[in-house]
């Protein structure tokens, strides 16, 4: 069983931030064949990614003044107050909150020096177990060595670098499980984003699928030796996301 706190540090939630959150979730649901469930229906009517039997993220109506429609995630913390403080002293900045959500947890959205966004949240009780659907995270950033220092020093992650036979590609680790991937963005004009990678049977039919509702591609689908076949996409609305089927760990 996942408990509270081995779920400390690593990405428990996603969910797409846009101004119209109903057309997101029908382009979704199309491409991923994603059941929904509405939280606080009439309160709230947040709609939540559902698949097998547990929720995974969410679709969420964007505050004023919110970036382009997004995919934003959110890393558990023991506490949020305090993590906001090691995001300051660490250069990030307070992006939103933090705030409390009856039967959620607290939560609050930050900026890292380079001006990617992740949430942050410490769950009211137990929380959520979330996985299988988003399999991977990946920051692609102006400055690399940078970033990881920042990451390190909020989450108290420590980092591995793949070597050239990864492109200096580097994985964030929390004990000795893997959190995340860090890579130079190869234009640099391109901002410090997160993607959220959803594990898929086929990338190519995926991809396909994604074109025919109206998603744009920024990475084809391509074979990276011992990891899997992945591509980039960019929904109807803008919001960046990968798909990949790994291959098998054995």
């Amino acid at each position: 069983m996942t408990t509270v706190a081995t779920r400390v540090g690593k990405f428990v939630w996603h969910e797409q931030v846009s101004d119209n959150p109903g057309r997101a979730e029908t382009f979704y649901k199309e491409l991923f064949g994603w059941g929904s469930e509405v939280f606080m229906p009439g309160e709230i009517d947040y709609t939540m990614i559902s698949s097998g039997g547990t929720t995974h993220g969410g679709f969420s109506k964007a505050m004023e003044g919110a970036p382009p429609p997004h995919w934003l995630g959110h890393v558990q913390v023991e506490d949020v107050d305090q993590t906001i403080e090691k995001v300051k002293s660490a250069g990030g900045k307070l992006a939103a909150g933090p705030f409390d959500m009856s039967e959620v947890g607290r939560m609050g959205i930050i900026a890292d020096p380079q001006g990617a966004f992740v949430g942050v949240y410490q769950p009211e009780g137990e929380g959520t177990a979330s996985e299988g659907i988003f399999v991977w995270d990946e920051l692609g950033t102006t400055d690399v060595d940078g970033a990881q220092r920042f990451y390190e020093k909020v989450f108290d992650w420590t980092t591995k670098d793949m070597g050239e036979e990864f492109g200096g590609y580097r994985i964030f680790h929390r004990g000795d499980d893997q959190i995340a991937g860090l890579m130079a963005n190869q234009d640099p004009s391109i901002p410090a984003a997160w993607t959220p990678y959803v594990g898929v049977e086929d990338t190519d039919a995926a991809c396909a699928t994604a074109k025919e509702l109206g998603a744009g591609v920024i990475v084809e689908p391509t074979d990276v030796p011992t990891v899997g076949r992945f591509a980039i996409l960019k929904d109807p609305q803008g919001a960046v996301f990968g798909i990949i089927r790994g291959e098998p760990t054995s």
